[in-house]
């Protein structure tokens, strides 16, 4: 056991948990008033600065500091290329659904992505469906949180992998399912600044080790000549093609608006000025990030040498880097970078999740009883749901399959083949209609996920081309052959006329 490294990393667990308590302890009265608000969304009271760092937080997740560079290492710059679509992230969900979304959401009440939904098309079946795949997609995109994690905070203290895993997760856990909405959002910006300290402390061991750029770019030019790989091509001799690379602007790209985890996010802010603020932040350190990891993945082969059948798998190059070329205290500061990264898509999930289960679906049907008027209870059952999810998934993720970036990317394709077109079409077609949703949700994911398991492709795209095209014909079809019964209400919220 390293204890040197490990001690940076439980002091910033410690800070996580004192900042949990401390939020809990503040909030209790506004809970006691409506613990569904702030325990969900943190009483729409976001400055910019937070909403943009929650945000980079959420969408940034292990498999952006641990999968994506170990991935740069094996391809080298094509990767590099292949990530930075991800920088329009932030831009795009908080310019597109930002604003009529936190409208919406403040007229109608709503807390949750469902809430919306449930409205927007005034049907129980189709909102039950979204939050059953949320909770699905939820799990799995937890599950690769948790294996990076463990993984990365095993590799570096040289803690057991399944010892690390149940440290780790119970520190995420417990102060996520204490501390609510506000507690991830606080937590969120303090772990996206650790993440940047992390990557330029990374870069600075890379550098040094490295001999300086000009020996790392000698050292990847022989690597390149003698491989299979053309590292300084930008398709890595068609290993990233570019049907593959132009269908990651739909899974990484414009497609990240369907992800409810982050959509969330822009119905919990203060004010405008807020999300414009945002939009600037997010866009700047998602895209140094978002570039910068997979750019010290490459780099790293002028550290790590060795072939990749002695290192295992491209998810140990960043713990290897970490443990055996920087100093112990700098490793210890440096791991709370990507463990950060983990904790904070973990703790947004963990909070989406809870949310569909607690208040999409319990307290619905539920609402005209007394119990979902009992803040107490509803409050007790917010965090044993909030626990359970994070239980359930740890067991999960005991025994881990390789290449956490691949489960990611499948986790990601899933949500947004579900709720792009919900989300899009709801706002802004007025055609759309519960039976156009509920067939893109069904089409889409039979056609992404069957696709996925039998390995069709469409040419070398990722099969989300497939997941959110048949979803978009089948929402069309279904609006059209469906009733349209625009509820005056609906109309009056989502399309109200112009003076």
């Amino acid at each position: 056991m390293k204890f040197d490294i490990l001690l940076p990393s439980a002091l910033f667990f410690l800070v996580l948990l004192l900042i949990g308590f401390y939020l809990k302890q503040r909030e209790k009265n506004k809970r006691g008033k409506n613990f569904s608000k702030e325990y969900y969304i943190g009483g729409r009271s976001l400055n910019g600065f937070v909403l943009a760092m929650s945000l980079v937080a959420t969408y940034g997740s292990v498999s952006s500091f641990v999968g994506g560079p170990g991935v740069a290492w094996q391809l080298g710059f094509a990767w590099v290329l292949f990530a930075s679509v991800q920088v329009v992230a932030a831009y795009l969900i908080l310019g597109i659904l930002g604003k009529k979304m936190a409208v919406v959401a403040r007229q109608i009440d709503a807390i949750t992505i469902i809430d919306l939904i449930r409205f927007r098309y005034k049907s129980n079946f189709c909102a039950n469906l979204c939050a059953l795949v949320l909770l699905v997609f939820f799990i799995t995109q937890m599950i690769a949180q948790f294996i990076g994690g463990a993984h990365i905070f095993a590799a570096v203290t040289g803690m057991d992998y399944a010892a690390g895993l149940l440290f780790f997760a119970a520190i995420v856990v417990l102060y996520t399912a204490i501390g609510g909405f506000n507690t991830v959002a606080i937590t969120d910006t303090l772990c996206a600044i650790m993440m940047l300290a992390g990557m330029f402390l990374l870069a600075y061991a890379i550098l040094h080790d490295g001999g300086g750029i000009t020996n790392i770019m000698h050292t990847i030019t022989n690597a390149s000549a003698q491989g299979k790989i053309d590292l300084l091509s930008p398709t890595a001799s068609n290993h990233v093609s570019i049907p593959l690379l132009m269908s990651q602007w739909i899974l990484c790209g414009i497609g990240t608006i369907g992800l409810p985890q982050s959509a969330v996010r822009c119905i919990s802010y203060k004010d405008t000025k807020s999300v414009h603020r945002a939009m600037i932040i997010g866009t700047i350190v998602c895209g140094a990030m978002m570039i910068g990891m997979p750019l010290l993945g490459i780099l790293g082969r002028g550290v790590i040498t060795a072939p990749l059948s002695q290192i295992g798998s491209t998810d140990n190059i960043i713990p290897l880097l970490i443990a055996q070329h920087m100093n112990p205290w700098l490793a210890g500061i440096t791991i709370i970078g990507p463990l950060a990264a983990t904790m904070s898509t973990i703790s947004s999930l963990l909070i989406a999740g809870s949310s569909a289960v607690v208040k999409d679906i319990y307290l619905y049907y539920k609402r005209n009883e007394p119990v979902a008027k009992n803040q107490k209870t509803v409050a007790r059952l917010g965090i044993a749901v909030t626990t359970f999810m994070g239980i359930a998934t740890v067991l999960l993720a005991i025994k881990p399959p390789d290449i956490i970036v691949w489960i990611n990317l499948f986790a990601f394709g899933g949500l947004e083949t579900a709720f792009f077109w919900i989300l899009i079409m709801g706002l802004f077609w007025k055609r759309a209609n519960s039976t156009g949703a509920i067939a893109s949700i069904i089409g889409g994911l039979l056609a992404y996920c069957t696709s996925t398991a039998l390995g069709f492709h469409i040419s070398t795209c990722h099969n989300i081309v497939i997941g959110i095209g048949s979803a978009a014909i089948c929402f069309i079809i279904g609006s059209y052959i469906g009733k349209t019964p625009f509820a005056p209400e609906v109309k009056a919220v989502f399309f109200p006329e112009k003076n």
